[in-house]
């Protein structure tokens, strides 16, 4: 009997203690933006840095030019005795649009490299970073270089735009190159295991065009398998490839950036599909989505999916790049000799007059009042679906859209949402809702608060900076980060209270992560870990 209950006991804490992590995307497969954390801090200090010259903060520019992307390797250092409650600090690269995961004593974001860990790997590279959660110690990075096709494919600097989903001691993240790539949470520390060409995976081209193999070394990523979409399907990844996996039952679900070319108006590859399915074992493809969203596709499927049961069903519900949501079973059937994802609904999340004017034609994409992919990620609460219309960035403000919709439903259920909101403009955030309560900004800058059953608004709150990032909720406050690197605090409810704002040196891309008591906030440039009460922890993040 005692052992029975030590066990036991033992198996409760472990639950705790891995409810307590952000293991992926949204804390869990309904990427609802909410922590149950308690004592997180609103009153913190970023610090001041120190060196030769701080550099200069780039707001407002999704791929800036080689010279603004150059300006601030080495000269970026945080001063730790300035800042507040504040444990650690850890160096970036100049962009970062990943959000940190924390799992098992780990913390996971992409960047890029233009603070280079290792001087064997310099230059333009996509970087996932692995620090250990209590010191801020640098343990091991992926170093993905470019993808060599031109930027359409994979913009400069922009580097590996998510963070990986951790199950078990497996990372699943999107490369930089068209790839989803499987990853020993341990790096090389345990030996190098899966695949054995990771000096290959990280060969770049001499100047006589011959690629040069790097061997990896101890703070290296130890890849398990990868899954080359752009060699294996023919997928025409647009800029970059984005999206969290979503991991069940053994199954990796991810989008593939199919897209358009530099025109913006050409679709190279509308065969192949938006979004598939993956082996987690070994990344072998098990199914695709029908290549409809490809065919129909307005720039690029960057959205990250969703999971929740609809009576006892799995439903993998996935917004895709042509405006549309869907939602599938974790199936196939054959088609043509493919095996095509089931289809349970699909739903138009752009009304009819985003898509064509009054005298019914078709209005042109990027223009203010025309139609929009989806970038933002859809939201499960209390049996809804939540999701909202955007574009990149770079195409400015324009006309947007919140939908409530019921998974339920079958078909074709478009215009049949349980409701919609049109107050909010185009957005690229993923909600936060907690207390039937919805909270999700617009890239115009301004945070909206909303009744998750019925859609009525209760305040909207202006940060006069564009926001790119979601919003977090937790212990009774939500923060919401912008571009200009103001991070502001507002009480969680029905009415609008100013709690404080928060001043970083660079933009807020990424979302906010509270995880085992510590605030985590990544910057452009650095991750921090904020802890009520905390103070420097020593030697945080040294080399």
């Amino acid at each position: 009997m005692k052992l029975k209950t030590t066990l036991l006991l033992a198996l409760i804490s472990a639950t705790a203690l891995q409810a307590a992590d952000w293991a992926e995307w949204g804390g869990g497969k309904t990427r609802n933006m909410v922590s149950d954390e308690k004592n997180i801090p609103s009153d913190f200090s970023p610090g001041t840095k120190y060196g030769p010259k701080a550099a200069p903060k780039i707001a407002g520019r999704l791929r800036p030019n080689a010279e603004q992307a150059n300006k601030g390797p080495g000269a970026e250092d945080i001063e730790m005795s300035t800042t507040k409650n504040c444990l650690w600090v850890a160096k970036l690269g100049s962009q970062t649009y990943g959000t940190p995961i924390i799992a098992d004593g780990k913390v996971y974001i992409g960047t890029n490299n233009e603070s280079p860990r290792d001087p064997k790997n310099v230059g333009d590279r996509g970087i996932v970073m692995c620090f250990d959660e209590k010191t801020g110690d640098f343990l091991w990075q992926l170093v993905s270089p470019k993808m060599g096709s031109g930027k359409v494919n994979d913009w400069e600097y922009l580097g590996i735009c998510a963070s990986p989903t951790i199950v078990g001691n497996r990372a699943y993240v999107p490369g930089n190159r068209c790839q989803i790539i499987c990853l020993d949470v341990e790096g090389m520390a345990n030996g190098n295991d899966g695949m054995k060409e990771e000096a290959a995976f990280m060969a770049v081209p001499d100047k006589d065009g011959k690629l040069t193999p790097i061997e990896p070394g101890a703070q290296d990523a130890d890849i398990i398998w990868v899954y080359d979409m752009y060699k294996e399907l023919g997928v025409f990844q647009h800029n970059a490839t984005a999206g969290y996996p979503l991991v069940v039952d053994g199954k990796v679900f991810v989008p593939t950036c199919n897209g358009v070319d530099w025109t913006h108006t050409n679709i190279p590859s509308p065969q192949s599909p938006s979004f598939i399915m993956l082996d987690a074992e070994n990344g072998t493809l098990l199914g695709e989505m029908d290549h409809v969203a490809s065919e129909r596709v307005l720039h690029c499927s960057w959205s990250s999916p969703t999971y929740t049961e609809v009576d006892g069903k799995p439903h993998i519900i996935f917004a895709a790049g042509d405006g549309w949501v869907y939602s599938m079973a974790p199936e196939t059937e054959k088609k043509d000799d493919f095996d095509i994802l089931k289809e349970y609904w699909r739903y138009d999340a752009n009304p009819p007059e985003y898509r064509k004017n009054e005298a019914g034609e078709p209005i042109k994409y990027v223009e203010y009042d025309g139609p929009s992919e989806i970038i933002g990620t859809p939201v499960v609460y209390e049996g809804l679906v939540y999701v909202a219309i955007g574009q990149d960035p770079e195409h400015g403000e324009g006309v947007g859209m919140l939908s409530c919709i019921d998974p339920k439903l079958t078909g074709d259920i478009s215009g049949k949402a349980v409701w919609t909101f049109k107050g909010i403009e185009r957005s690229i955030s993923t909600a936060a809702i907690k207390d039937g309560l919805i909270y999700i900004p617009d890239y115009t800058g301004r945070l909206f608060c909303l009744d998750a059953k019925t859609g009525k608004e209760y305040w909207k709150f202006d940060t006069k900076g564009h926001i790119w990032a979601s919003p977090l909720v937790v212990d009774g406050k939500v923060y919401i980060g912008n571009e200009e690197g103001e991070l502001f605090i507002l009480a969680e409810g029905k009415e609008m209270k100013e709690l404080n704002t928060i001043e970083f040196s660079s933009p807020l891309f990424g979302g906010l992560v509270a995880a085992n008591g510590c605030l985590y906030v990544a910057t452009n440039t650095h991750l921090y870990c904020f802890k009520e009460g905390g103070k420097p922890v020593a030697a945080a993040g040294a080399e």
